[in-house]
């Protein structure tokens, strides 16, 4: 069974929120149990669901039309030009 990385990011991202709302409602009485489902929830977010997503979107799109390269400022520069033109 084959699954698709969009629902694993959405599945890891509703199960980062929960620990974090989880945390939160029993901060009163565990305190320190609570700070770990916090850290563990907010961890989840940067380290695990941000590189999927961002995975996820990338693929199949041209990085070098996102850098900085010469070229590409000659197309910025040339875009900038016309626009100040047209007006």
């Amino acid at each position: 069974m084959k699954f698709k990385l969009k629902y694993i990011t959405i599945f890891a991202l509703f199960l980062s929120v929960g620990l974090i709302i989880y945390g939160f409602t029993i901060k009163e009485e565990q305190t320190a149990k609570a700070n770990k489902f916090i850290g563990a929830g907010t961890t989840g977010l940067f380290l695990v669901v941000m590189p999927l997503f961002l995975f996820k979107e990338s693929k199949r799109k041209n990085m070098k039309d996102y850098m900085l390269t010469k070229e590409n400022i000659e197309k910025m520069q040339a875009k900038d030009r016309k626009n100040a033109d047209d007006q």
